[in-house]
């Protein structure tokens, strides 16, 4: 292992155990590379690498903070370019929004641990089916907590929820954890994505957090085998 691997671990192991505090930035690199007696640049390769397993993000000007979601234990992270929406992700698409489901309650204990909130703090509850060129394409079952999130009605869920989160409301969204997996069909799928009995269904289980490392979405998008795929690609540094 070389040396800012091991930094990492320790850097990572500090995180997991809360021996930062969530709402500063962590140490900066002259401090810790005197701290592990080693060069500034080994301290930022270390801290690029947890930067790049979505455990730490870097806000300019501010320093260097944790990521308050990704420390769940269990967390997969799926490292991607870009963080969007579908209406981006097709743009130029006619893509149409059907609500299924709009309330405010108080959330699951596992719903308020991945938003990192009490069970006692509001959230939206959303299921939308989105479709393209009439042909329904995912099934979207979301969380927000209604202290980040505001303002969501019908007029916003038929558009962008994405458009509002940082157009109306001004925030910044930074990055995500995913979960992806092969799932069977359920009657909710069977009912809105027109899939057949046994079909599977690609889902995608994301927590969205903005740039202060602040959860604002829990969710899982359901989709239709025939009309996703995932592609990874892994570049040699």
């Amino acid at each position: 292992m070389n040396k800012y691997e091991a930094i990492a671990v320790e850097v990572k192991r500090r995180i997991k155990e809360n021996y930062y505090p969530l709402d500063h930035p962590i140490p900066d690199e002259i401090s810790l590379s005197k701290e592990f007696s080693c060069s500034r640049m080994t301290m930022k390769r270390a801290l690029d690498k947890l930067v790049m397993e979505g455990l730490l993000y870097r806000k300019r000007g501010h320093g260097t903070f944790i990521v308050q979601s990704a420390l769940h234990a269990s967390r997969v992270n799926v490292l991607t370019n870009e963080i969007t929406g579908l209406s981006k992700l097709l743009d130029g698409e006619k893509i149409e929004s059907k609500i299924i489901k709009f309330e405010v309650h108080f959330p699951s204990e596992e719903v308020a641990a991945h938003l990192a909130i009490d069970i006692k703090t509001p959230v939206y509850y959303l299921i939308r089916l989105r479709s393209v060129k009439s042909e329904p394409y995912v099934l979207e079952i979301t969380y927000m907590p209604t202290t980040v999130i505001s303002g969501l009605n019908d007029a916003v869920l038929y558009g962008s929820v994405y458009e509002h989160i940082t157009k109306t409301l001004g925030l910044t969204i930074a990055g995500s954890h995913r979960k992806i997996r092969a799932c069977k069909s359920t009657e909710l799928d069977h009912e809105h994505l027109e899939c057949e009995l046994n079909d599977p269904i690609l889902e995608v289980e994301h927590v969205g957090y903005l740039n202060n490392g602040v959860p604002f979405e829990y969710s899982f998008s359901r989709h239709r085998y025939d009309k996703f795929e995932v592609t990874t690609v892994n570049l040699k540094r």
